[in-house]
C-alpha cells in the first residue's frame, strides 16, 4: 500500500505533536497523538514500529513497567504483522487494549487514509 499525501501529512502532524508534548512532559496528551499515529501507520512496518517505540518511551517516562513491556512486545509483533499484512485495523496500540482487537477508526483518520493506493514500496 502506498500512503497518500494527505495520509502522510496527518501522520507527520500526529507524530510531531506527540514528540513536542513528550518534550514538555505532557505524556497523556502525547499518548493520544501516538494512538492516532498508530492507527494511521499500522499497515506500514516503519510507522507502526515508530508509534510503538514512542509509546514505549512514554511508558518509561511514566514509570509504567507493565506498559513498557507491552510496548516492547508490540514492537516485535507489530513489525511482523505489518510486514505480512495482518494488523487489527483501528487498534490504537496502547498496552491498555488487546493487541488483536479491531477498533473503529475516527472519521478524520479514515478520510485521510481513503486515497491510499496499492504499491510494492512502503511510504
Amino acid at each position: 500500500m502506498r500512503m497518500s499525501s494527505t495520509h502522510r501529512k496527518l501522520l507527520s502532524i500526529e507524530l510531531s505533536m506527540a514528540k513536542g508534548l513528550m518534550l514538555e512532559a505532557k505524556y497523556e496528551d502525547a499518548f493520544r497523538h501516538l494512538e492516532r499515529a498508530h492507527v494511521l501507520g499500522q499497515t506500514f512496518v516503519r510507522w507502526h514500529v515508530v508509534a510503538h517505540w514512542l509509546m514505549l518511551k512514554v511508558a518509561l517516562h511514566r514509570g509504567d513497567i507493565s506498559a513498557a513491556l507491552g510496548q516492547a512486545i508490540r514492537i516485535v509483533l507489530g513489525a511482523i504483522g505489518s510486514a505480512v499484512g495482518r494488523v487489527p485495523i483501528g487498534n490504537t496500540g496502547g498496552s491498555n487494549v488487546n493487541m488483536f482487537r479491531q477498533m473503529p477508526i475516527a472519521q478524520d483518520l479514515k478520510a485521510a487514509m481513503q486515497n491510499d493506493r496499492p504499491s510494492t514500496s512502503e511510504s
